[in-house]
């Protein structure tokens, strides 16, 4: 059965949302990143996805007091993207008590140290953000585009290991527009026992209901539950944990 990711996304320490990666289209949510965790806890979920979109920007993780309440505050297993650059900043992420980091950018500019890191932190912890638009990776928050491919550039980790892997089609992230499905089958034909995250577009229960049948291993969500198009504890019901 497919396992359930709520998302938060943060900005100057508040719940956001964007559309296609652009910051310009930030929404702001009423509830802070620790009351929707304890949300999201209650209603027996036992994964969370918490994405630094200040990091992502800057270069270096910034949203690091809002890991530390949740992580402290909550039991939930907290996979934390945004931001992760440098030796200081995944220490940083793992001794606030992150399970996983998700590193892109890194994988992409410098794969020497995605794979030291690798080998320090164990493969099992470190997700592989692999976020697409129009076939190639891009970076730096989605406002750089890669010359990499999507297949080959999950490949080249997955021989060392990997087998996290987020990934996201930009064009429909925040789009509330369905997901892209088929991209996620496709990546699943090539590495049939990666533990693939699918992220962007989920708009009502019908699409995770779409994912796991298609055999997808989990799916990250957030605006859709924000804007009211799904129910957690609904969802919990139906996809226990």
């Amino acid at each position: 059965m497919i396992q359930l990711i709520p998302a938060i996304d943060i900005i100057d320490g508040h719940c956001v949302r964007l559309t296609k990666g652009q910051y310009e289209s930030k929404k702001v949510y009423d509830l802070s990143p620790l009351d929707i965790a304890r949300d999201v806890e209650r209603l027996g979920y036992k994964r969370l996805h918490v994405v630094d979109l200040d990091g992502a920007k800057s270069n270096h993780v910034v949203n690091m007091e809002a890991l530390r309440e949740i992580t402290k505050h909550t039991k939930l297993l907290v996979d934390f993207g945004g931001g992760i650059k440098t030796d200081e900043d995944i220490k940083a992420v793992f001794d606030n008590g992150a399970t996983y980091a998700t590193v892109g950018s890194i994988a992409v500019r410098q794969p020497e140290l995605m794979k030291r890191w690798i080998d320090i932190y164990g493969a099992d912890r470190l997700i592989l953000g692999a976020d697409v638009k129009d076939g190639f990776i891009s970076i730096s928050g989605w406002q750089e585009s890669s010359e990499l491919r999507l297949i080959p550039f999950i490949r080249s980790y997955y021989e060392l290991g990997i087998r996290r892997v987020l990934c996201t089609d930009i064009s429909r992230d925040g789009m509330l527009q369905g997901t892209a499905v088929d991209l996620y089958k496709e990546i699943m034909q090539h590495f049939p026992d990666l533990q693939l995250i699918a992220s962007g577009g989920v708009s009502n229960e019908q699409d995770i209901v779409i994912l796991n049948k298609a055999g997808i291993p989990a799916v990250v969500f957030g605006k859709a539950i924000y804007e009211g198009h799904i129910d957690l504890a609904t969802l919990a019901a139906k996809f226990p944990s």
